[in-house]
């Protein structure tokens, strides 16, 4: 992986686009005391070093279940049986890709994975557990927590103490 030489004016725009990616350009110049030529140029350097991996829009997953009637939302624990570099690619493979698996963390020490999946309800939550774990014959253990309310979300990487 390529090391890319980052300043504390680099830092404090990944902090400011890490907020609020609807800021103009204008607007990050101004917050950060650089020309916007300075501001557009060092935003697309950090894009490209892949700093700044994409821009999305939050959604609140308690509204929308609240707007569409349904959503439930689940941590799952998950422990292999043989964790060899071979079988942990083929249960990330497998996970990954499904759109329900919102993120996936390979962990240590304790269970191999932690999951933490979005779904309509829970008939879906068993037919993802069934489609994901119980088919694989290296999935030891299923631990699945369901979320009843979500205190803290923040997608933002602490650059700034």
């Amino acid at each position: 992986m390529e090391q890319i030489d980052i300043d504390a004016t680099d830092i404090k725009l990944l902090d400011l686009l890490q907020s609020d990616a609807t800021l103009s350009n204008l607007a990050l110049a101004g917050r950060v005391n650089v020309s916007p030529p300075t501001c557009l140029r060092r935003v697309k350097r950090l894009r490209d070093a892949g700093l700044i991996e994409r821009e999305i829009a939050v959604l609140n997953p308690e509204k929308l279940a609240v707007a569409l009637g349904r959503g439930l939302t689940a941590l799952v624990e998950i422990s292999l049986d043989r964790q060899g570099a071979e079988q942990l690619e083929a249960f990330e493979a497998r996970v990954v890709p499904d759109d329900a698996v919102q993120q996936c963390y390979r962990v240590s020490p304790g269970p191999d994975f932690i999951l933490l999946v979005q779904v309509a309800d829970m008939p879906r939550y068993l037919a993802l557990a069934q489609r994901l774990f119980t088919s694989d014959a290296n999935v030891r253990n299923v631990k699945t927590f369901f979320s009843i309310k979500r205190l803290k979300f923040e997608p933002k990487v602490l650059l700034v103490q």
